[in-house]
C-alpha cells in the first residue's frame, strides 16, 4: 500500500485532488465533492482537532472489536460501505475551503513523519501502529478518490 508518510505518494494523491472542481460528480454514493472532501477531513480532524466527541468506553470497546479491523487492514473499502455518523456531513461545504484543508492536513501529516504515529492514540481504535495509520488515512482517501473518478 501506498503510504501518507511518503512524499512521492503524498504528490500522487495531492494532484488526484487537483483534479477535481465543484462539479465533479460521485461515480456512486450520496455525498457532492464538497461533502466529500469535507468527509475526508474528518479522519485528520480526529487526529489533529479536539472538535469531535470520543466514544465512550462501550462504544470504543464495540468499535475495536468489529469495526477497527475493516478499517486498518490493506483491504479496500466496498462501494457504498456504511458511514459512522461523525463522519456524516449534512449541508452544502465551500469546495475550494475544504479542499485546502485536506491538502493541508495531508502536509502535516507528511512532515509530523511516521514515528510520530507509531502506537498513537486513534480517536476511535485505542493505539495504532504505523501501518495500521497509513492503511487507514491512505485507502479512505483513494476509495473517496476513486469514488469522484479521480
Amino acid at each position: 500500500m501506498k503510504s501518507v508518510f511518503e512524499r512521492n505518494s503524498v504528490d500522487e494523491i495531492l494532484n488526484r485532488i487537483d483534479k477535481l472542481n465543484p462539479d465533479t460528480k460521485a461515480q456512486w454514493g450520496k455525498m457532492s465533492v464538497s461533502q466529500m472532501l469535507a468527509h475526508c477531513n474528518v479522519t485528520y480532524e480526529m487526529i489533529y482537532d479536539n472538535i469531535h466527541p470520543k466514544p465512550n468506553a462501550l462504544m470504543k470497546f464495540i468499535l475495536k472489536q468489529f469495526v477497527k479491523g475493516k478499517v486498518v487492514n490493506e483491504g479496500p473499502y466496498p462501494k457504498n460501505s456504511p458511514t459512522a455518523p461523525q463522519f456524516l456531513i449534512k449541508g452544502d461545504r465551500d469546495f475550494l475551503t475544504e479542499k485546502k484543508r485536506l491538502k493541508e492536513y495531508m502536509e502535516r501529516t507528511l512532515q509530523l513523519g511516521s514515528a510520530s504515529f507509531e502506537n498513537k492514540e486513534s480517536h476511535s481504535f485505542g493505539k495504532l501502529s504505523i501501518a495500521e495509520w497509513n492503511n487507514m488515512m491512505y485507502k479512505h482517501l483513494d476509495h473517496h478518490l476513486a469514488q469522484f473518478g479521480v
